[in-house]
């Protein structure tokens, strides 16, 4: 029976006032900034002197964490997830434009399945799930020190792990391959098992990375560890263009073990200059280590549920005509761009916020930003999803029509786009949810809502693929009404532990963000039109034109409208922007500084220190 949380004196979530004499500060470190110290403390009036220090443990003062500034550093994440993505697209690109959608690039997605598996089961639940919630409320007790013995213990086990994973996954290959693609044979599958024994060490490294990541999160540093994924993608864009023309699709393996071990090397570097806590240690029977095992064992299955779809999803797509694979594949990672700029951005930085809230006892906190952080996500992603209905193929034509990749490669995946684009708005939400979850240290409830998509999903997968002619858009649409009915779940079962403040105000936000992108999609597809009249699609330029038209028509519109129709978030997200705009101006200025001094200081420059 699912029970309503409670404050610590009892009473339900809402605005009980504090114990009198005990006040509790969260420290947010900034970005680049930061001394290496505790970022959260709590602080305890001694009651003796009778008053409360209103220092940290740093002799600095001990702020509050605003939502102006959640929304700066979730503005400034975005930026950088957005960088990250584009070069994604890139990295799709160059495929498509090296390799076009052939069986070596089928082959090439279906061999990351199962090493992706594995990041998602070691660093999606192990970090998302259990480490930074347990890790985050050490930090907000200001118990650091003991928080860090238990990660070591932690990122010790699981780099050990890790390892036997990897050697297990080369030697192995040949029994796991069946498992991603069991259509392939002769030729296929041999060069299946092939790109899996190549890629398995580049799971090694970026769970290795995703490790650093979560402690870096932990302390509310978000901006700087997101340019190791800019990294991964540039080695996978430099092993397609450089080495795809000599080696083939093998070049794609090297570039990406590449890219992950730049992303490891940059994570663990800002770990160990900014933190040198890390012991090498191996205490599993810590209260802390034991509670975070049982926080991530029901996360694992949970996840490894997740991913399970995704591969039953691939053996369905493998029986369908050649090229089907990648077309689903190139569709999700469109759809998946709005997702992770978005979603992503605000859940990364909202996640140790949350687990704050909660480990201090600050539930009406907790579901304010619950709600805010779901309705900020969605203030983006509901015009995105009819943004990528209105303006599929041109999308996917601009983006991976090249080379080898044909029109009839572009119309095929546009229409997986069409029908994945329905399951943005639910996932995006659902991104939040979760971390939801995981900040009540509730990892259970995912599981079951895990367990009972799957179901879902292949049933509703068999029938669109048996029972009607969609082929691989069927298989799409299973995906997204998968998601939605997730989403309600969520919502259902959230709602209950936070006495409804979840979904609190949640319907009249959606009418009103649903009446802002009728115009929108009007604007998008009038502009698109007017652009392929005047300057058509044959060439890269006029493709580029045509999205350009439509996306920037239609976000105007959609700026304008939501302001119109009331939606708080419109001046929110605006006043962000600016100041996350002012906040990299001032670090772009003291970066060129700390630049001139060194250039100063060398060797005949005229002002070399003796």
């Amino acid at each position: 029976m699912i029970q309503k949380l409670r404050m610590r004196d009892g009473s339900t979530p809402d605005d009980a006032p504090p114990a009198r004499g005990t006040r509790q500060r969260v420290i947010i470190a900034d970005g680049l900034h930061g001394a290496g110290r505790p970022h959260v403390a709590a602080e305890a009036a001694g009651a003796s002197k009778g008053r409360e220090s209103p220092l940290d443990p740093t002799g600095h003062p001990a702020p509050a964490a605003p939502r102006g500034r959640l929304l700066r550093d979730a503005a400034l994440t975005m930026g950088l997830i957005l960088t990250s993505r584009l070069l994604g697209f890139v990295r799709e690109r160059a495929v498509a434009e090296v390799f076009g959608r052939t069986v070596e690039t089928d082959a090439f997605k279906a061999a990351f399945n199962i090493p992706d598996l594995m990041y998602f089961l070691l660093v999606g639940g192990a970090i998302t799930a259990a480490f930074i919630p347990v890790f985050t409320g050490y930090l907000a007790r200001g118990e650091e020190e003991k928080g860090w013995r238990v990660a070591s213990t932690f990122l010790n086990g699981t780099v050990a792990l890790l390892l036997l994973v990897t050697a297990g996954g080369m030697i192995w290959a040949p029994s796991l391959a069946p498992l991603v693609a069991y259509g392939f044979t002769g030729h296929e599958r041999v060069l299946l098992v092939e790109l899996m024994r190549w890629m398995f060490p580049a799971v090694f490294f970026t769970a290795l990375a995703g490790l650093g990541m979560g402690v870096l999160n932990s302390y509310r540093h978000f901006t700087v560890p997101l340019l190791g994924p800019i990294l991964y993608n540039v080695g996978i864009i430099l092993g397609a263009y450089v080495l795809g023309p000599r080696i083939g699709i093998r070049g794609m393996a090297v570039g990406t073990v590449a890219g992950a071990i730049a992303n490891a090397g940059l994570q663990w570097t800002l770990v160990t200059l900014r933190y040198r806590r890390w012991r090498p240690v191996f205490d599993f029977a810590d209260p802390g280590v034991r509670q975070l095992y049982r926080l991530m064992l029901p996360a694992l299955f949970g996840l490894s549920i997740t991913q399970l779809s995704l591969i039953i999803s691939t053996n369905l797509a493998s029986t369908l005509p050649a090229g089907s694979i990648t077309a689903l594949t190139l569709a999700n990672r469109v759809m998946q761009f709005p997702l992770g700029i978005f979603a992503m951005g605000l859940s990364t930085v909202a996640f140790p916020t949350m687990a704050t809230h909660v480990a201090l006892g600050e539930i009406g906190q907790f579901g304010r930003t619950v709600s805010a952080a779901m309705r900020g996500i969605l203030y983006f992603t509901i015009p995105s999803a009819v943004g990528l209905v209105i303006l599929a193929e041109p999308v996917i034509r601009l983006l991976f029509q090249a080379g080898q990749f044909t029109a009839e490669d572009s119309r095929a995946t546009a229409l997986a786009l069409v029908f994945y684009a329905g399951g943005l708005v639910s996932q995006s939400a659902i991104q939040i949810l979760t971390r939801a979850f995981y900040s009540l240290q509730d990892t259970r409830t995912p599981v079951a809502i895990s367990a009972g998509a799957l179901g879902v999903n292949t049933a509703l997968s068999l029938v669109f693929l048996h029972a009607t002619r969609m082929g691989h858009a069927g298989l799409a649409l299973a995906f997204t009404l998968t998601s939605v009915a997730n989403w309600a779940v969520y919502l259902l079962l959230l709602g209950r532990k936070t006495a409804g403040m979840v979904w609190a105000s949640l319907g009249d936000f959606l009418a009103r963000a649903a009446a802002a992108s009728i115009p929108m999609a009007w604007a998008a597809w009038s502009a698109a039109a007017w652009a392929t009249g005047r300057y058509g699609m044959e060439t890269f330029q006029g493709r580029a034109l045509v999205v350009g038209a439509g996306v920037g028509a239609g976000a105007a519109v959609y700026a304008a409208a939501s302001w119109l129709v009331g939606l708080r978030e419109a001046r929110q997200m605006g006043q962000a922007a600016g100041r996350a705009a002012a906040t990299a101006a001032a670090r772009l200025r003291t970066g060129l500084g700390w630049l001139r001094q060194a250039v100063r200081r060398l060797p005949g420059t005229g002002g070399a220190r003796p």
